[in-house]
């Protein structure tokens, strides 16, 4: 094997970039959306506090698309998630209400009754063969009616504050007020919260240095690698988007709660996806699933245990719902599975399977949320929201398609 290959010049450069194209098209969108829409709103939309909403209010859609994400991938659709992220939500809230155990222990609890409906959902789907979107539209109806028995058709509001300050509240340490700090950052508030600006400068410093070692193992065991200029290029402008994010986390209230949650949850995923064995057996199966038949991994079991995990992200995102609500709703869910999916598909997931990352599926959910807040902010009703999100979703389809018809890739 080549250990790197260049076409020399401009056209080289430009040749490279277009056939990386499709693994970084959600961060070129979604920057582009972010400047069309700052001339529209006087650059309202660019201010720290925007930033840190469009997290918080879209955080439990990203929680699930994260699982929405595998179910895709090996070849199936979840219709169940958003009445199953609603009840569990009211499950959480009424545990804590009625028996004070305590936050932390009622989190645990309500995931890992997530887990054990995601397995009743998955064994109808593995073992028995029922094809996913029967199950899990059964379980949608299923869930919805069930949330409205145990709420009486009446919102139950927590009886503190817990579920409201993880969802909207902040990690809210390392705040000064020294003139020096004010200066450069210009908080919206006159304190600067250098929590999220550290934790950016780490993130950058453990992606470059992983991506540089990476890069060596792959030359030195004559792997193909990028030229060095483009190597270079996407570091740094990985690095920019993340030191960006970090400085408007900076300038209001530090970092979310939440976008801690939805990170740790990324990070985990990413890792289980990119790194292990049963990530490897998610693509495989949803690739070709004869294929990974008689390659000898057990296609019913992935299948299984990644609606497994989808039921205990719904669990997560439901109390994320329930504490952004600051209340547990009887119809609480509505349209979450279409924004997840949505998500996934626009984020770069193959409408075929095999095919999608963590990664994009997050992208795909911050254009939908964007694009929301942004319209939201020029006074644009639900109704041409809708409109748009349509339009977006049909058309990163078609870019998928049309990308892999070029590749191509059946």
């Amino acid at each position: 094997m080549i250990a790197e290959k260049t076409t020399g010049g401009l056209q080289g450069f430009l040749n490279i970039a277009k056939a990386n194209l499709r693994n970084f098209s959600m961060f070129l969108i979604l920057g582009l959306i972010m400047i069309g829409f700052a001339f529209l709103t006087g650059g309202v939309n660019l201010n720290p506090r925007n930033f840190t909403y469009i997290f918080i209010q879209n955080s439990y859609i990203l929680i699930l698309a994260v699982g929405m994400l595998l179910v895709i991938v090996v070849g199936n659709i979840d219709l169940s998630v958003g009445s199953l992220s609603g009840f569990m939500g009211s499950v959480a809230v009424i545990l804590f209400n009625r028996t004070g155990i305590g936050f932390v222990p009622t989190v645990a609890l309500t995931i890992v009754i997530g887990l054990i409906v995601g397995a009743y959902q998955g064994y109808w789907i593995a073992f028995v063969k029922i094809p996913a979107f029967i199950v899990t539209l059964s379980g949608m109806l299923l869930f919805k009616g069930l949330n409205y028995i145990i709420t009486n058709v009446t919102p139950v509001t927590p009886k503190t504050d817990v579920f409201k300050e993880m969802a909207s509240g902040t990690i809210d340490v390392l705040r000064t007020k020294a003139p020096l700090a004010v200066s450069i950052f210009r908080p919206a508030q006159g304190e600067v919260h250098l929590l999220p600006l550290i934790l950016g400068v780490l993130i950058v410093l453990y992606i470059v240095i992983t991506s540089i070692i990476d890069r060596r193992n792959k030359i030195k065991n004559e792997f193909y690698t990028l030229p060095v200029s483009y190597f270079l290029l996407k570091l740094v402008a990985i690095s920019a988007i993340i030191l960006l994010l970090s400085i408007q986390f900076t300038r209001y209230r530090g970092l979310p709660t939440i976008v801690g949650v939805l990170g740790i949850t990324a990070v985990v995923f990413t890792f289980i996806t990119r790194s292990t064995i049963f990530g490897r057996y998610i693509y495989a199966v949803g690739g070709n699933q004869r294929s990974a038949k008689l390659s000898g991994i057990n296609s019913e079991r992935v299948i299984f245990l990644v609606h497994v995990i989808m039921g205990g992200l719904c669990g997560l995102a439901g109390m994320a719902f329930a504490g952004y609500m600051n209340s547990a709703l009887p119809d609480a869910g509505k349209d979450f599975e279409l924004e997840a999916i949505a998500a996934c598909f626009i984020g770069g997931a193959s409408t075929t399977g095999g095919i999608g990352t963590i990664i994009g599926a997050i992208m795909g959910g911050l254009v939908m949320g964007t694009i929301n807040n942004h319209m939201s902010i020029m006074n644009i009703g639900t109704n041409w929201q809708y409109v748009v999100k349509a339009l977006v979703l049909l058309l990163a389809v078609w870019y998928d398609l049309f990308a892999r018809k070029k590749a191509g890739v059946a």
